[in-house]
């Protein structure tokens, strides 16, 4: 029976040729995508674990120098980051205490004082930037280059400073480390809630998101000339063939089909590669390396898709398996039920539920509580697919007009089920869009860009506030700061104002400062003063991600003379420029350079960046989960739409013999599609918009925001093309429909 089976799927002509390319197509897919995600989760590994020294502590610089219980020297090492046109560099200043201080990886030896040696994307940087915009900051001379072996991305931006000791012992936040962090104590310090591990669920996430699609369009495959292959089997069954022997038939064609698309999955792996390296999933891109498999990968991809195809073959097959008699006796199913609409609604109650009594406190109970509520949307939206595509046949057949109508509609009526089935993974993708930037689009709302437009964006502020002391008061971590940079930083091109937040040492409010009301006029972003007023009490909160906007605010004036201000401790140094990046980069360099070995000077739009770069992050990887989805519902949908215009070839030429014009025929055939497409399609977008505002009401305590116009256009063209799609597959009817298919054999 395999010898039997291999030839009617090998020399079944050009209609299993074509059946089996397609259902070998949708397992390349699955196995590709697979390897995909796993390859990714051992990249994220991979790039977690180079980049572990950067996160190397120690104890205070201002403690015993003495070598450690290991035997070595100790290295007084200040890890900050620095930034360049919104990107982060990471800068490690060292100092060895001896000839035994540990070496970082990726360099042969510890810089010198006046050395560092400079990652190849930085290297590129320094020799393409101007020194006033970059290179000034890192004062002394290049001795190499990092290796790889330390640079979490082929473009991190990463340096190592030489200093000798007294320069950096002194530094604020400075350390002495014995020994360099590994990927293994990385590991521990970051904990089960780390990044890394974040990241990893979110690819598993996706992976089973497309997943499902992809199954779908295996199981729409597997259907193409279900009819002709029905009367195929009953035939088998006529001339003695046990039920057994039909399914290891047709078994054998989905086995097939499993191995060869094995075989393209592995080769769309190694294709797409170097594709998928260069996609920053983590906001930085991988070395091609990183995208390597395991032996349990391998096997898993091997073996995993080619199961579930074998799984979901056998259950798309299954009404195959009948009696000898079976085709000529097949009734209409009988209809769904309304219950098919409990689980949806179950779903939405769930998810209200915590709308209303507030979410868990813990992420575990979180999670718990939020993710079956949205797996019962998408488990309802599947389950109640086919009621909904039944109740729209009847509004269509109850208000036909047209014989394509009517036609259309008893057809819909007599198996909502499969004309459900040839658009669901297209719902599914439109669920998922529509939750992903629900939830998205009012975070960034929320938490995004800063309030006061461009002239608070444009702002950049140098803050000299370390932690709160015991007394609660902020640790200055500034002397006084000098006029000579005021003066520097006010010749650059661009920069339009410069003010100093000085420290009220008398004050009872620890974050109020003091600020001279001649600076207030060119930094307005920062709010003025009374009238008559010559100094005047501020107190910006610059720490928040979303300051409000301090525009046309009116500070209260301070009894300090203004010829005391230069005296005091700086708080902050605020340059308002005119947003280029020239004159935000050198005045950057010239507070790096004017106040050595503190955090990095941001303007107030960076800051809000940095904030939501992780949701940004999510936004992308979302998008490219529901690009995916609707590709691979395109093709489900294209394959059903074939398979079924293949299966009734015979009552279609029938109705062509009978003078029904071939025009109405492709109505029909729209109707049939257009209807369970659109019916469903608006459940879905709902659907995934009242979820989100659920969610975000229970987790942020915010109502969802519209989408905007950009996500209806992408949802309606999303639409337009599937009826392209629907449209490509109409020429088949006059080819597959000719008084030829009429005959009885």
């Amino acid at each position: 029976m395999i010898r039997l089976g291999l030839r009617l799927t090998l020399g079944g002509g050009r209609e299993a040729a074509v059946r089996l390319a397609v259902t070998a197509a949708a397992v390349a897919l699955g196995v590709g995508m697979l390897l995909i995600t796993l390859a990714g989760i051992n990249a994220i590994k991979a790039q977690d674990a180079r980049g572990a020294w950067l996160i190397s502590t120690g104890t205070p610089a201002s403690g015993p120098a003495g070598p450690g219980g290991s035997g070595r020297d100790p290295l007084v090492w200040l890890s900050r980051t620095d930034t360049f046109a919104g990107r982060v560099i990471e800068r490690v200043d060292v100092a060895a205490t001896g000839p035994n201080s540990p070496v970082p990886p990726g360099i042969p030896r510890l810089p010198g004082p006046g050395q560092f040696y400079a990652s190849p994307a930085l290297s590129r940087l320094l020799r393409t930037t101007p020194s006033a915009e970059l290179g000034d900051r890192f004062p002394g001379h290049q001795a190499g280059t990092i290796g790889p072996s330390a640079l979490p991305s082929p473009d991190s931006l990463v340096i190592v400073l030489g200093h000798t000791t007294r320069q950096l012992a002194g530094a604020p936040g400075s350390e002495q480390v014995r020994s360099i962090t590994t990927a293994g104590t990385a590991a521990v310090l970051a904990g089960a809630g780390g990044s890394a591990g974040t990241l990893e669920i979110i690819l598993a996430v996706a992976a089973v998101a497309l997943l499902f699609p992809v199954l779908t369009f295996i199981s729409t495959a597997t259907r193409l000339a279900a009819a002709r292959r029905e009367q195929r089997f009953a035939a088998m069954r006529l001339a003695g063939a046990t039920p057994r022997q039909v399914s290891l038939v047709s078994s054998v064609e989905a086995s097939v089909a499993a191995v060869a698309g094995v075989a393209a999955g592995f080769g769309l792996f190694f294709l797409l590669r170097p594709v998928v390296a260069r996609i920053p999933l983590t906001g930085e891109t991988f070395f091609p390396g990183d995208l390597s498999l395991s032996l349990a990968d391998i096997l898993l991809g091997a073996v995993g898709v080619p199961v579930l195809a074998a799984v979901v073959a056998r259950i798309a097959l299954r009404r195959v398996q009948i009696s000898p008699l079976g085709v000529s006796r097949r009734v209409t199913r009988t209809p769904p039920r309304a219950w098919r609409v409990i689980p949806l609604l179950a779903g939405i109650g769930e998810l209200a539920y915590f709308a209303a009594a507030g979410h868990p406190g813990s992420a575990q109970g979180q999670t718990d509580a939020f993710f079956p509520g949205f797996l019962l949307l998408i488990v309802g939206l599947m389950v109640a697919g086919p009621w909904l595509t039944m109740a729209g046949s009847r509004a269509l057949s109850g208000r036909a007009r047209h014989p394509a109508a009517l036609i259309a509609g008893r057809r819909l009526a007599d198996n909502p089920r499969a004309a459900f089935r040839a658009v669901s993974g297209l719902i599914l993708a439109l669920f998922v869009a529509s939750v992903a930037t629900g939830i998205i689009v009012t975070l960034v709302a929320d938490q995004g860009a800063p309030a006061g437009g461009a002239q608070a964006a444009d702002l950049l502020v140098d803050q000299f506030i370390g932690g709160p002391t015991a007394s609660g008061r902020p640790a200055l971590s500034a002397a006084p700061v000098p006029a000579g940079v005021l003066a520097r930083l006010r010749a650059i091109h661009g920069v339009r104002g410069v003010a100093v937040i000085y420290a009220d040492l008398g004050a009872a409010n620890p974050d109020t400062g003091l600020v001279s009301c001649a600076q207030l006029p060119g930094t307005p972003a920062l709010g003025r003063c009374p009238a008559g007023a010559r100094v005047a009490a501020v107190t910006p909160d610059f720490t928040d991600t979303r300051p409000a906007s301090m525009i046309g605010h009116v500070w209260p004036s301070a009894a300090v003379p203004p010829g005391r201000l230069g005296s005091l401790p700086g708080r902050v140094v605020v340059v308002a420029t005119n947003g280029s990046a020239p004159a935000t980069e050198r005045a950057r360099t010239v507070m790096e350079t004017a106040f050595p070995y503190l955090s990095s000077a941001l303007t107030v739009g960076e800051r809000a960046a940095e904030a939501n770069a992780q949701i940004t992050q999510w936004q992308r990887d979302a998008d490219a989960v529901i690009l995916a989805s609707l590709l691979i519902a395109g093709c489900s949908l294209a394959v059903s739409v074939a398979a079924g215009l293949t299966d009734r070839k015979r009552p279609f030429s029938l109705l062509r013999l009978t003078g029904v014009p071939l025009r109405m025929l492709r109505r029909v055939v729209t109707l049939e599609s257009a209807v369970p497409l659109l019916a469903a399609s608006a459940i879905a977008v709902g659907t995934g918009l009242l979820g989100a505002d659920l969610f975000l009401q229970s987790q942020f305590s915010v109502p969802l925001r519209s989408p905007g116009a950009a996500y209806y256009l992408s949802v309606l063209g999303g639409l337009v093309i599937s009826f392209g799609i629907i449209a490509a597959t109409l020429p088949l009817l006059q080819r597959i429909t000719g008084p030829e298919t009429a005959r009885n054999e």
